[in-house]
């Protein structure tokens, strides 16, 4: 079980998050932003699934203690949220934190909206060394995907109704054509399929337990190749 904890954000800000700390010294760490519905238990659960795995975890509490039930609190949240403070202020802030708790590399992950923020987060900053991005991207004129130098894995429902999987090929063709290490998976399913909370939640996904667990394995597999020395 993790706890929260309070960060300093470059901008000398602090911010509220949840940690979620493996008892190995020295372990590498993992920056998780959230998905739409915020700081809620599932996102936690994740972290410390994470943190088992030998991996210290920060999830930035973006909605700094709000979290929604259903879509439309979510969205309202949402729009809200300035997405390039959180993706630059409380994503480099998260990673020197833990910097500090001894990780010599650091990597970035997230979910819908969250993983548009860690996508933001390599290509408008220089504090993580890798990301995985579960079915979630930014606007094409948010930034070059192309000036990323880290690795990027993805994990893509081709059935996605939010992020429309035409959109993951040209983000991928923009990521190749610049040199990126690039790893995209596909997956017959619909938008949120790790989440369980949000089988039939209007429409907005369906677990899916196969593809979730293939997804989850190769994300784990991909932090231990691209943050271990």
């Amino acid at each position: 079980m993790g706890a929260m904890v309070e960060f300093r954000r470059p901008d000398g800000k602090t911010a509220p998050g949840y940690f979620a700390q493996t008892p190995h010294a020295g372990a590498p760490g993992v920056v998780l932003f959230e998905e739409w519905w915020g700081l809620d238990d599932r996102i936690k659960e994740t972290a410390d699934r994470l943190a088992a795995h030998g991996l210290n975890v920060v999830v930035p509490d973006l909605y700094r203690g709000r979290s929604a039930a259903t879509g439309d609190e979510a969205n309202h949240l949402m729009a809200g949220l300035d997405f390039g403070d959180a993706a630059t202020q409380d994503a480099a802030g998260a990673a020197r934190f833990l910097r500090e708790h001894g990780a010599r590399k650091v990597g970035v992950g997230g979910f819908c909206m969250g993983g548009a923020l860690a996508l933001l987060s390599v290509m408008h900053g220089k504090e993580f060394d890798a990301a995985s991005i579960w079915y979630g991207y930014p606007p094409s004129d948010a930034g070059d995907p192309a000036s990323i130098s880290v690795p990027v894995q993805g994990h893509w429902a081709i059935d996605d109704g939010f992020f429309k999987i035409e959109g993951v090929d040209a983000l991928e063709e923009r990521l190749k054509h610049g040199g990126v290490a690039t790893e995209f998976h596909r997956y017959d399913a619909q938008h949120g399929f790790f989440n369980t909370g949000e089988v039939g939640a209007g429409g907005l996904g369906h677990h899916h337990p196969e593809h979730a667990e293939t997804a989850w394995r190769r994300t784990v597999e991909f932090f231990e190749r691209t943050l271990r020395d």
